[in-house]
């Protein structure tokens, strides 16, 4: 079953083939077949390659676009640094080890800061009270960004290209900026 379809699930193959999910991983295990996470890519269609080369040159019209791109990123720091305990956390070995993590789960915290690069200035940091909602990102560009931005001459706050990557809470249907 999984050499004509490797993307199920041990416990849909057990459930097909009315089996225990473990005697399915064993098997798999015995086999040296091993899970790996899918990585998801963006679908290019025969038009998309002309569209994406003519973007790649665009920067080349203006030698100087560099200098008034704002490229902006948010990151969240907790206490742990580890996020996913579930998917980040193995030891693959021959033998059971009884490995632990200590964790202060009971005391988390975590806490969003922006920072942002224009030309050869940090702009930032700057912490984001609470979780990172479309909310709370609009809030930010339209009461908090302004501010950070004051110090920049006029000359490159009026050329400038704000760029940020395609985090959920960059996308809002009333994203409006003035």
């Amino acid at each position: 079953m999984v050499q004509s379809s490797s993307r199920g699930s041990k416990r849909r193959i057990a459930r097909r083939l009315r089996v225990p999910h473990t005697r399915v991983w064993r098997t798999l295990r015995a086999e040296c077949i091993c899970p790996y996470h899918v990585q998801r890519l963006q679908h290019l269609g025969p038009g998309d390659f002309a569209e994406r080369l003519e973007f790649c040159k665009w920067p080349n019209g203006s030698r100087e676009l560099h200098r008034y791109s704002l490229f902006t990123d948010e990151s969240q720091f907790n206490r742990d640094g580890v996020n996913n305990t579930y998917n980040n956390s193995h030891a693959w070995v021959d033998e059971n080890p009884h490995a632990t993590v200590e964790s202060n789960f009971q005391q988390r915290f975590s806490v969003n800061e922006w920072c942002a690069v224009l030309d050869d200035q940090l702009i930032g940091p700057f912490i984001l009270e609470g979780r990172l909602t479309r909310e709370a990102y609009l809030r930010f560009l339209q009461e908090e960004l302004p501010r950070l931005l004051e110090d920049l001459p006029l000359n490159k706050r009026g050329r400038m290209y704000f760029q940020h990557d395609g985090a959920r809470p960059h996308f809002h249907m009333k994203l409006e900026i003035s």
